[in-house]
């Protein structure tokens, strides 16, 4: 199993604002542009936090308040995702959600770390593109599903081949 750190996610109450202060005040360059979730080409993101902590699945009791608890998330990817999830489980960390699949067909978990911060492991795009290519599914369907450019679709079938 390899885990890599991917990118860190930061939460913000007014994602134009915030795509403001980045993109325009700091110059940074929008890599990915999911209206609510911004990838910057530094390798982070932001997203706007009420509807990121909806898609999160939090449960009501572990809903964040609007302190400056759980706005800030550590992202990591893996191919292992079920070996991970045993290995969180058997360490007795708090899971905040077991495996599921995001709308855009990512499996995903979430954790707290020690100190309660915030830790989401995902499986890579490419996993995800590739599962839905061997599925049978049009590179168009897969585009639209994932909200990934085109481009990168074609490149996953080319190398399924």
């Amino acid at each position: 199993m390899v885990i890599k750190f991917s990118s860190s996610v930061l939460m913000v109450k007014d994602v134009n604002l915030s795509r403001n202060f980045y993109e325009g005040l700091l110059e940074q360059t929008v890599a990915l542009d999911h209206g609510e979730c911004l990838g910057f080409v530094g390798g982070f993101s932001i997203w706007q936090q009420d509807r990121a902590w909806k898609i999160m699945q939090f449960e009501e009791d572990k809903f964040p308040n609007q302190s400056h608890d759980h706005r800030f998330e550590l992202y990591f990817e893996t191919d292992d995702l079920d070996g991970i999830l045993k290995k969180i489980i058997e360490a007795k960390f708090e899971l905040v959600h077991e495996i599921f699949e995001q709308p855009w067909g990512q499996r995903v978990l979430r954790v707290f770390d020690p100190d309660r911060h915030l830790v989401e492991l995902g499986e890579p795009m490419s996993v995800v593109i590739r599962r839905f290519l061997k599925i049978g599914m049009k590179v168009e369907e897969v585009a639209l599903r994932t909200s990934m450019p085109l481009e990168i679709i074609l490149e996953e079938e080319r190398l399924l081949k």
